[in-house]
């Protein structure tokens, strides 16, 4: 049989009022609610006294134990920490001084960068062409910036990617016609070469001592050869002597078409717009690209099977 206490168990989480030191009616029913969970403590936070850093002598020694190296620069961990630095800081530049006052891109001070042989020499880090093209950009367009108002620490910074010499000292050697009235063009294209000589006549050509029908049996390579004298109207009035070499008939005749530009614009050296118009001065440098282990050509993946 169960036993009845006749006694109250006590308040713990009651108000007293302070100067009767009884219970109020709002304790006592605070008190027989449920009070919610709360994880927020009800004391107010205090702020810790100020730290003063101007005398060093209070503060403790540090522990060399449990110090860590930290790398001077946040690209230490990447494969080209030093062409990181140097793009970063170059595009620092550009960003800092944009605003200022350009000149036209051919009015610009003839510069020569360094190579990208010269630039892996330079950091000793095995940069690609492809990265190593986004600085030679950069530095293109802070060339640009007027040179009455370029500020000495970007003249600073430039100067490390120049080579030590006088671009204005390079002169291109002009082309010349001989005494047998023969202007002389070279033109390349993927691995073929040929050198055109070009005479006023009747309009023969002959390609290695052969007639061009007989070397190139393709209309299409017939006419890519001649291209520059049919963009101009000249086909009648100069006479296509060339040698080829190496490569296919398609890298040869697109060979011819760069040599016999070159070959026309030393007889007129007017006809170089139009000669530019018609796709003909240009070098194409465009390569077949190797093909991939793995794949059935540079980029063709083999036919996915599922079994």
């Amino acid at each position: 049989m169960a036993t009845k206490f006749t006694f109250s168990l006590p308040l713990r989480l009651s108000y007293q009022c302070p100067q009767c030191r009884t219970l109020s009616a709002r304790s006592i029913q605070n008190a027989s609610m449920p009070r919610p969970f709360s994880t927020v403590s009800s004391t107010r936070a205090i702020a810790a006294p100020a730290i003063d850093f101007s005398s060093t002598d209070e503060l403790p020694p540090p522990n060399m134990q449990n110090a860590r190296v930290v790398p001077a620069s946040p690209s230490y961990f990447s494969g080209r920490p030093d062409f990181t630095d140097n793009l970063l800081s170059l595009q620092a530049l550009l960003r800092k001084y944009q605003t200022l006052p350009t000149v036209a891109p051919g009015q610009a001070p003839r510069v020569a960068w360094r190579t990208v042989s010269q630039y892996r020499l330079l950091v000793g880090e095995p940069v690609r062409a492809s990265k190593y093209h986004q600085i030679i950009e950069v530095l293109k367009r802070l060339n640009q910036i007027h040179p009455a108002v370029m500020p000495p620490n970007l003249r600073a910074a430039m100067q490390i990617y120049k080579r030590d010499l006088n671009p204005y000292a390079v002169v291109k050697r002009p082309a010349i016609i001989d005494a047998d009235g023969r202007a002389c063009g070279i033109g390349r294209r993927k691995s073929s070469s040929a050198k055109v000589y070009l005479v006023p006549g009747e309009g023969e050509v002959l390609v290695n001592g052969k007639s061009i029908n007989h070397v190139f049996g393709r209309v299409h390579d017939r006419e890519s050869a001649l291209w520059p004298l049919k963009a101009t109207n000249r086909v009648d009035k100069y006479n296509v002597w060339a040698l080829v070499s190496g490569g296919g008939t398609t890298g040869q005749a697109e060979a011819l078409t760069l040599g016999t530009a070159k070959a026309l614009m030393v007889h007129e050296p007017d006809l170089k717009p139009a000669l530019r118009r018609a796709g003909c001065v240009t070098r194409d440098p465009r390569r077949v690209e190797r093909k991939k282990p793995g794949k059935l050509k540079a980029r063709k993946m083999p036919a996915w099977v599922k079994r």
